[in-house]
Parts: C-alpha cells; structure tokens; sequence
C-alpha cells in the first residue's frame, strides 16, 4: 500500500473529487441564488399582481356604483319622460277644452249679435214706416189746415 492513498483512492483522486464536491456545491450555490432572486422577482409580481388585484377591485366596486347611479338615472330619466308625456297631454286636453270653450262664445256672440242686427233692422223698419204714417198724417194735417184756409178765404164777411 502507498502512503498516500486511502482506501484505494489517490490524493489526486480525493482532489478531483472534492474539486466535483465544490463544483456542484458552488453551482448549488449559484442555482440557489438564482432561485432566490427568481423568488423575490416572482414576489414583486405577486405584490403587483395583488395591488393590481385590489386596484381592479376598486374599479369593479366603483364600476358597480356607477352602474347603480346609470339605473337611478336612467329611472329618473324614465319618469320625467312620462311626467313630461303626462303635461303634454294634459295641456293639449285643456287646449281642446280651451279651444271648445271660445268657439261655444264665438257662436253665441255670433248669435247674439246677428239677433241684435235683426233687431236693429226691425226697429229701423217700423222707424221708418212711423215716419212714413207721421209724414202722410202731418202732409194730412196740413192740406186739411189748408182747405179751412180755402174755406176761410170762401167765406165772405
């Protein structure tokens, strides 16, 4: 046996060996901060995955809230176009009712003058014919005043 061999293995194989061992156990190292590093980037995108996951909630509630104001509005919306709708056709039945109403006084203004012309007319009529029976009496009066002055003058004093 050699003195410098032990159990069958070289001091140069022991080397080799140990220079493997410190290999593999560098590259553990290195492969180990790899992952670490790998592991930290993984928790920053997990840590901005999550924000973005609160952010995206955020939205979706205020999404909903605004979907929920956009219902109410729509709703007042709704009901002012019927209010609306209701207004006109209240103002066009009172328009009618408005419009009826003049044409019934129209017509009895109409009447009521046409009736006061008809009136008027008699009245002008019978003032005429009493002028006419007061000109034929007068004109009557007068030849009979006449014949007594003939008849006065025929008369010898």
């Amino acid at each position: 046996m050699d003195n410098k061999t032990f159990r069958n293995y070289t001091p140069e194989q022991v080397d080799q060996f140990l220079d493997q061992v410190i290999k593999q156990v560098e590259r553990m190292i290195e492969d180990n901060k790899a992952k670490n590093r790998e592991i930290a980037l993984k928790d920053k995108k997990i840590e901005e995955l999550s924000k973005l996951v609160a952010s995206t909630s955020r939205m979706q509630e205020k999404l909903a809230q605004y979907e929920r104001m956009e219902g109410t509005l729509n709703r007042a919306i709704m009901m002012a176009q019927k209010t609306s709708d209701q207004i006109k056709s209240n103002a066009h039945r009172e328009s009618e009712i408005i419009l009826n109403d003049a044409k019934m006084n129209a017509s009895r203004i109409v009447n009521e003058s046409l009736l006061k012309a008809e009136r008027t007319e008699m009245e002008a009529e019978m003032l005429k014919r009493n002028v006419t029976i007061f000109k034929r009496k007068l004109r009557g009066l007068i030849e009979a005043q006449l014949e007594m002055v003939d008849d006065i003058e025929k008369v010898e004093f």
